[in-house]
């Protein structure tokens, strides 16, 4: 395994032959070369949300909120690390051509474990949803899949944003997020402890906003007292771009460009995504920071480069040829990820849809021909883009089944032609929809509609959503289909929740990768089972939430929430039947047994939570324990879900963990309470400790 004191003696060494200004020179995130001691440029910046991102050809797997939707941890860590093999292979191919530049490196700016706490929040399909444990073992996952196994670091990993990081994105370079002791320890550090004690990950990015009046990329009490002191964290530690700037231009923390520098470095901040390190060294003049601070920065980033292997020409990973990119393997695992993701929402029986049955299907939307409506945010370039269109037609070719397709309107503008009358493809999506078998309506956003300030160019503000519903041009679209088609089927491509009326069914695609298309038509037809259950809680109604620039979790999540819900937490329809039963618990498992009652093979996804009896314990059991298993018709399969190691403790109002003598257990499908539970149609077992 990798031995973390052999590369920081390597790094103290190489180092040591530095001049001050070469030291300096090594904390920008776009780090030149030192020829005279042999160190070639660096980049620092890559992204590989989900694939590696904007730097060419490449796999481009669901999106985050996507993979979280699959509930499958083994699944997760073997996307990951062939997302690093990806990584290696174009970071070999262009080096070697001395192309060093942005997002062709091996330090991964990915996953993002931010909580997404609320809906509107435009980055939230970026992360693995709203829950901490959830996300907390789907980020380690995904880190052991970027970092690998070897003797060197495959990628470097990065946990962000570092930390209470979740909008409003117009406000993020001067908001100060205020949160008190229990929300902090509970919600939005935990699943950064854990990917820092059991991932060992390799960096940890700071956030952009204040949190209680600090600056996270120069906290004291996030860098130093919680994440180096508390936890041990060994890595280091990167801004967010342009983040440290915004100390004295908008936080106005401080006063100049060499104060924010010096505030970040002496807290623990080693790399600058930005240019405020360009002042460190007038820092030093100015007695603000000393020498000693920088060459502990430039240590600990050349630790990490030696980890990575970048100056042992032995390394393990040299040799990942570049035809270990955009794989048909590769191909296959992005379609199984599309597959495992997808979440039925509603059904009135229509699907899974008869081919022998059907002759003509009509498929209409503004996302029926969108590869956007594929690729979510920070993604790659496939060059096998199958469009829900593409796969609907794909299989209904080999059925003999006709497909007439019309976009129906704009993604959100009135029309599609700037010389048209609004509405100027409604008559067209009627017409097809009064004459087809079945109404296929691909509708929702897209990352343009969704994502962060400064990446979309929506109807909205900074990337945030204002409310829940899809946009008006769409609606109108929803509303002529469902007097037009005999049988209508809603495919909805978003990260985020929203409440989308009408259809006899309703399928929760996100932003499925690739082979999207193929998956879509492999569940609408039943050659899949669909088994993605929601990371998050969709909402009725906006206004049923507290502000959005309110980070205090009360009322939020389904671990606080009090209204109604529209789908649950952790819910998902099929179409086979469940049942399941609680064999017996041990200290750190429970043994379940599953038993597939339908007619169709599919896989389960088996949810333990648990309601702690203490006055600290969230208004709602909380989930401590998951796996997804494969089930054939008529089986019936014993199995192991592990439970998290927190799972006997609660934080009290001073942000201290506290353990509980007396527990529930709720093992199902679903949340145990009777509205999941009526939804998913399984009854949970309960075990009372």
């Amino acid at each position: 395994m990798r031995n973390r004191e052999e590369a920081k003696t390597k790094a103290h060494e190489l180092v040591s032959r530095m001049t001050l200004e070469e030291k300096a020179s090594q904390l920008k995130y776009d780090a030149p070369a030192i020829p005279r001691l042999g160190i070639p440029a660096y980049n620092w910046w890559n992204e590989v949300l989900h694939g590696v991102a904007r730097a060419g050809t490449a796999t481009v797997f669901p999106q985050a909120i996507g993979l979280a939707a699959m509930f499958d941890e083994d699944m997760q860590e073997k996307i990951a690390s062939v997302i690093s093999d990806e990584a290696r292979a174009k970071y070999n191919g262009q080096s070697s051509h001395g192309d060093r530049d942005i997002y062709k490196g091996l330090t991964v700016w990915s996953p993002n474990i931010n909580i997404f706490r609320d809906p509107r929040w435009g980055r939230g399909h970026e992360t693995y949803g709203e829950d901490p444990y959830l996300t907390s073992r789907l980020g380690i996952r995904f880190i052991k899949g970027l970092q690998g196994n070897g003797k060197y670091l495959k990628t470097a990993a990065c946990s962000k944003h570092f930390a209470v990081h979740s909008g409003p994105e117009a406000l993020r370079h001067q908001f100060d997020a205020q949160v008190n002791a229990k929300d902090m320890n509970e919600t939005y550090l935990a699943a950064f402890e854990a990917t820092v004690k059991e991932a060992e990950v390799e960096s940890v990015m700071g956030a952009y906003n204040r949190v209680n009046g600090e600056p996270a990329c120069g906290s004291e009490t996030l860098l130093k007292k919680t994440l180096r002191e508390k936890w041990g964290f060994q890595g280091h530690v990167v801004s967010d771009c342009w983040a440290i700037q915004d100390f004295h231009t908008n936080h106005k923390v401080t006063a100049t460009a060499p104060e924010s520098a010096a505030l970040a470095l002496k807290n623990g901040c080693d790399l600058n995504c930005g240019n405020t390190y360009l002042h460190l060294l007038q820092a030093l003049q100015e007695g603000l920071v000393s020498e000693e601070q920088i060459t502990t920065a430039c240590e600990r980033l050349f630790t990490t480069r030696y980890l990575l292997g970048l100056f042992d020409e032995t390394c393990e990973y040299n040799q990942i040829p570049v035809t270990d990119v955009d794989t048909d393997e590769h191909n296959a695992l992005a379609l199984m990820a599309a597959e495992k993701s997808m979440v039925l929402l509603e059904n009135d029986g229509i699907l899974p849809l008869n081919p022998e049955k059907i002759k003509t299907v009509a498929v209409i939307g503004p996302n029926a021909d969108s590869v956007p409506a594929l690729e979510g945010n920070y993604n790659g370039i496939s060059s096998r883009y199958v469009t829900f269109l593409h796969g609907i037609r794909t299989y209904c070719e080999k059925h003999n089944i006709r497909v007439l397709y019309s976009l129906g309107c704009h993604l959100f503008k009135d029309r599609t032609s700037g010389l048209a009358q609004a509405n100027d493809r409604l008559a067209e999506a009627a017409m097809y929809a009064e004459t087809a078998d079945v109404t296929i309506a691909c509708v929702g956003l897209d990352a343009g509609l969704e994502g962060e300030e400064g990446d979309t160019g929506n109807e909205y503000f900074s990337g945030d959503k204002k409310d829940l519903l899809i946009p008006e041009s769409q609606r109108r679209l929803l509303d002529v289909l469902q007097k037009s088609a005999k049988k209508l089927v809603t495919v909805i491509a978003a990260g985020s929740a929203l409440n989308v009326s009408g259809g006899n069914a309703k399928l929760f695609s996100w932003y499925p990768g690739q082979a999207g298309g193929t998956a879509l038509a492999e569940i609408l037809f039943g050659e899949k089972n669909p088994g993605g259950h929601l990371p998050l809680t969709f909402y009725r109604d906006i206004n049923d939430l507290p502000p959005f620039e309110d980070y205090d979790m009360k009322n939020r999540t389904y671990r606080y929430f009090t209204g109604e819900v529209l789908y649950p937490f952790g819910f998902g329809l099929s179409y086979t039947k469940w049942a399941i039963s609680a064999v017996c618990k041990t200290k750190d498992k429970i043994t379940v047994k599953v038993e597939n009652k339908g007619n169709m093979d599919g896989d389960a996804v088996i949810q333990v939570y648990v309601k702690a009896d203490s006055p600290y314990a969230p208004i709602h059991p909380r989930l401590c324990g998951f796996r997804r298993v494969s089930i054939k018709t008529g089986e019936i399969l014993q199995t192991d879900v592990k439970l998290d190691c927190l799972a006997n403790t609660v934080v009290n109002e001073r942000g201290e963990r506290e353990e509980v003598q007396h527990m529930t257990f709720y093992v199902g499908m679903s949340q145990p309470d009777s509205f999941s539970v009526k939804l998913s149609g399984v009854q949970p077992s309960v075990i009372t400790i």
